[in-house]
């Protein structure tokens, strides 16, 4: 059995829960709480986990044994215990604040006690042996990613391609030793993914000492999360993956956008991708008094933050919104402040539909504090900025068409072996049939392109075109899309309009007459 079917094993008991009222939303948490108590027995069972992290009273063997309303009472006590440190007595049971964090308010919205059993049952007949050898951590998240790309709540937010992440750890390849961080954590995908790859080329640690591989577990990964249930997703994420972190766990609870963000150490790498949006009711949730530049675009203040907590010559790659890249008065204030203390090296134009906000266009920006020679350059850090367009006559992805690694390999080749940008790079690559891309008219008069590159997704443009040709937009784009419309080719405003209006008035004849139908029906 694959950790993809258990994934599905364990997704189908939703349709069983619906009868207690659980939707799907409802259901991943309700799941995830004993999933976990489940997973860290079978750690520990396995000796993956050296101690149990769970107090006694409080585990799988104390629920799988039990049935009828005393399971289901031996349930509420036991996440009730986890949650507090202590029993109903008032008797301290444990002291761990992550197991504290894990299960902060946890509590059961099931009624029924044999949809209970039927959980723990499933549970227990499914192969884990199988599944530990794919990795408990990696079955989690293939939950995780199910409930993002199933459901139709918010939850897609939280949870980034996996295939994008892993190019994105590729390229900035952390080190062991390394401060990582991600300000807007999610689920942790991002440094579950830095941990993963560092253990790779590490062979599991064992080549690490004693003293660095308690760095690795308890130091080397900070990240931040607002939203309390999310971040009781990435702590069990992290815990499951080996991931201790300090006292608060990996996962922080707080606002990097506030006084949790402004009072983290420097880090060596940031691979983040903030929340899209405003920051609901103004700038009241951006409270930080360090960012030079105020403004309630998240994306902006984030990206303040990110290149400002890097130490010199650190390295970053954040996901943003196409928006950022044009958005004129504060935008353009914070992209030259970017590109002036930072290398601003690398963009990676997305292609749409990989995220939850369908039609959401997104870039990843690659980026190292200082400059390409001297880390400790404070002021015209990025002479050159290179562009892939991954974006342009790409297929519509979805759940038919789903983005993987075979679309970002092309990239990672064109990037280089250098995590800092600064491998030697040539223009011209052509995947994804560039070369036949319609390009739009007067386009090497324009923007000053090589008849024999005018086709290539991978380009070069300078510090210095930038600013004159685009005024410092880094909406730089050379192929035509041919999905896009010609804007100048578009009727006059008041045609639009005139159409836009025809086609409302016929719609609303339309329902006229269905609500007509309805009463005469009546």
């Amino acid at each position: 059995m694959t950790n993809n079917d258990i994934v599905q094993k364990l997704w189908n008991l939703c349709d069983v829960l619906r009868d207690d009222g659980i939707n799907y939303s409802d259901y991943v948490t309700e799941l995830v709480l004993l999933l976990f108590i489940k997973m860290v027995h079978e750690s520990t069972e396995a000796g993956t986990l050296k101690k149990h992290p769970l107090p006694e009273g409080c585990r799988w063997t104390d629920l799988n044994n039990r049935s009828g309303i005393n399971l289901l009472n031996d349930y509420k006590r036991i996440l009730l215990s986890l949650s507090t440190g202590k029993d109903a007595n008032g008797k301290p049971v444990h002291d761990d604040p992550l197991i504290s964090a894990i299960y902060a308010d946890a509590q059961t919205r099931l009624r029924e006690p044999r949809h209970l059993e039927q959980m723990i049952k499933t549970l227990d007949q499914i192969d884990w042996f199988s599944a530990q050898k794919d990795g408990l951590g990696d079955l989690y998240e293939g939950l995780l990613e199910k409930n993002a790309n199933e459901t139709k709540s918010g939850a897609g937010q939280y949870f980034t391609p996996r295939a994008l992440i892993n190019t994105m750890v590729y390229c900035l390849k952390p080190q062991p030793g390394e401060r990582i961080q991600d300000p807007a954590a999610g689920t942790a995908g991002f440094l579950i993914a830095a941990h993963e790859y560092i253990k790779s080329q590490t062979d599991e640690l064992y080549d690490l000492t004693a003293k660095q591989k308690t760095f690795q577990s308890t130091k080397a990964y900070v990240g931040i999360e607002l939203v309390p249930g999310t971040r009781r997703l990435a702590l069990m994420n992290c815990l499951l993956h080996g991931m201790e972190g300090d006292a608060e766990g990996v996962v922080h609870l707080g606002n990097a956008l506030g006084q949790a963000g402004a009072t983290l150490e420097k880090a060596d790498v940031i691979l983040a991708n903030p929340p899209f949006g405003t920051s609901k009711g103004g700038d009241a949730s951006i409270t930080r008094d360090d960012l030079t530049y105020k403004t309630s675009n998240k994306q902006l203040a984030f990206l303040q933050h990110i290149y400002r907590n890097l130490k010199p010559g650190g390295r970053a790659a954040v996901v943003l919104p196409d928006n950022v890249l044009f958005e004129a008065g504060v935008g353009t204030e914070v992209r030259r402040d970017l590109m002036n203390k930072c290398n601003l090296h690398t963009i990676l134009r997305l292609p749409t539909g990989i995220f939850y906000a369908q039609g959401v266009k997104t870039n990843v920006l690659f980026f190292t504090k200082g400059s390409a020679k001297d880390k400790h350059q404070e002021e015209n850090c990025t002479k050159d900025v290179w562009v892939y367009d991954l974006r342009a006559n790409m297929p519509n992805f979805g759940k038919r068409t789903p983005f993987g690694e075979q679309h970002l390999k092309p990239f990672e080749k064109m990037y280089g072996k250098k995590p800092d940008g600064t491998s030697k790079r040539t223009e011209g690559e052509y995947s994804f049939h560039s070369d036949k891309i319609e390009l739009p008219k007067e386009a090497e008069e324009n923007q000053g392109v090589d008849p024999r590159l005018a086709h290539s997704r991978w380009r070069r443009f300078s510090r210095q075109w930038i600013a004159e040709h685009k005024g410092d937009s880094l909406d730089i784009s050379w192929l035509k899309d041919s999905d896009s419309v010609d804007a100048a080719n578009l009727p006059e405003p008041s045609v639009l309009a005139g159409e836009a209006m025809g086609e409302l008035k016929a719609a609303l004849g339309e329902l006229e007459a269905l609500a007509s139908a309805l009463e005469g029906a009546a």
